[in-house]
């Protein structure tokens, strides 16, 4: 078993008190919970100071809360605590409390919190160069550089030294993948936005003599891939969609593995591109099948449309594969990337084959902050521990290891219909809505999400969590189970 969250962290940690603080997981002096006296003669004075201490913790919540609703429009049903700082896996309220953390900011903190290596790469950078702009060319912070003091004078004779990190991520994920160029973006929806003027000039490139090319674009039952108004006419779920309706017109929904309905479609003639998730996250965690991703490629090769993977959530090693399509050998003109890439810092990626890049000239789409200097440095660092195939080894171990040990532990549960999962982003499906089950884990110090129609547990653990945690995580959503049999 493992003991250690960092398993893969770099010998090169910062060693400022600070760092050796977060690195041995102790809690700043001011959040610890007052020590409890086991003298008489302290009694009284401990549980004043402690009940004192609790209290003022507890109207500091309150206040930030409705300090937050007076200035913050009111987008987020945000769970009523407030967090302060976190370690490895586990987050730490403002009241002292513990938290062991299975939703990784929605599959975002792969690596944790406060990764030494990833807190050093966006520290150094941040001192040389965060953003100029896609006007201009640029180059990242060199770690050897920074070790001492850089002048304006010692980076220019180091020049030569110096490679873009925008670059530098980028063959990082073109070396990786089936894709021949990226495009980079600031999050996931603007990724999918991109996706889609890609899919529609590749059309109108690839047939200039056709008056009316394909526009139109397939999505399926469960998806979900953005909320901006192109990514939201492609995501399913109505709820999200009703109140902004009319949206991007030509979207059709088919039922997610239907390989006749969406080959009959795409042969129609009239679709640019088919947008599927490999392992549908806020869908359910359903994962497709090999025939239904071949039945795709193939229609799309034969009707000349674009296969789209979004792998936002799944892919960036959450499967314990780099790319969640690598087991299946069917592979994208296009496929999304954002969550975990730079590993809290936004960022977002379109990668594509050369013949889709080919249609793309410049002007036809950009960003301002997109594949700046800061984000694209976290990037690297994220990207070069996943990548590791012995971390991906891990997660791939530790995923099946979780799977087992859930179905053993709540198989008998009644409320319980299915656990599935592929690596680490793993569901447990109910019989009933799962929020009282995640309001029970999270007064016991464990944080989970839910998915699909909400009776769908959603855990995304970062992907450095232990098996230790996991036991202890399964343990708690076993103790917690009770918290269903009164919902209907």
């Amino acid at each position: 078993m493992q003991t250690s969250s960092h398993v893969f962290s770099s010998s090169h940690s910062l060693t400022t008190p600070l760092n050796l603080r977060r690195q041995l997981h102790h809690k700043p002096t001011h959040l610890r919970r007052p020590p409890s006296s086991c003298l008489n003669l302290a009694t009284t004075t401990t549980t004043t100071t402690a009940t004192a201490a609790a209290t003022a913790a507890t109207t500091k919540t309150k206040q930030i809360i409705e300090d937050e609703a007076k200035v913050i429009v009111g987008t987020y049903a945000r769970t009523p605590v407030v967090l302060s700082h976190g370690i490895g896996c586990k987050l730490f309220d403002v009241e002292g409390r513990e938290y062991l953390d299975m939703t990784s900011g929605i599959a975002v903190n792969a690596l944790g919190h406060s990764d030494p290596d990833w807190v050093r790469a966006v520290t150094d950078q941040a001192h040389l160069l965060a953003h100029v702009s896609n006007i201009y060319y640029s180059t990242p912070m060199i770690a050897s550089d920074f070790s001492a003091a850089l002048t304006f004078f010692s980076l220019v004779n180091r020049l030569s030294d110096i490679t873009s990190s925008l670059v530098d991520l980028a063959k990082r994920l073109v070396s990786s993948s089936f894709a021949d160029k990226v495009f980079f973006t600031n999050s996931a929806t603007e990724a999918t936005e991109a996706a889609i003027k890609f899919a529609r000039k590749f059309q109108r490139h690839t047939r200039p003599d056709v008056k009316d090319p394909p526009t139109e674009f397939i999505a399926f039952s469960n998806c979900f891939h953005g909320r901006t108004i192109g990514a939201l006419s492609l995501t399913s779920k109505l709820n999200y969609r009703a109140p902004f309706e009319p949206l991007m017109p030509g979207v059709t929904f088919l039922e997610y593995g239907d390989e006749q309905a969406s080959r009959d479609l795409i042969l129609s003639g009239k679709i640019a591109g088919v947008f599927v998730e490999p392992v549908q996250g806020e869908g359910g965690i359903y994962s497709a099948t090999k025939e239904f991703l071949y039945s795709l490629r193939a229609a799309c090769n034969e009707a000349g449309a674009l296969l789209i993977y979004d792998e936002v959530q799944c892919g960036l090693g959450r499967t314990g594969h780099l790319w969640a399509h690598e087991p299946y050998d069917v592979y994208p003109d296009i496929m999304t990337l954002a969550k975990p890439l730079a590993g809290g810092i936004p960022i977002g990626a379109v990668l594509v084959t050369e013949r889709v890049s080919t249609a793309i000239n410049p002007g036809d789409h950009g960003s301002t902050f997109a594949g700046g200097p800061l984000a694209c440095n976290a990037a690297i660092t994220v990207f070069d521990k996943i990548a590791n195939p012995d971390f991906l080894s891990s997660v791939s171990k530790k995923g099946r290891y979780f799977i087992d040990l859930l179905t053993k532990k709540l198989g008998g549960n009644r409320h319980v219909k299915e656990v599935r999962g592929k690596g680490l982003i793993v569901g447990i499906e109910l019989d009933v809505p799962a929020g009282p089950l995640v309001d029970a884990c999270l007064k016991s110090g464990l944080l989970i999400l839910t998915a699909g129609k909400g009776n769908v547990v959603r855990l995304v653990p970062p992907l450095i969590i232990s098996e230790q945690e996991l036991e202890a995580g399964a343990e708690i959503i076993l103790k917690c189970m009770s918290a269903l049999d009164g919902s209907n």
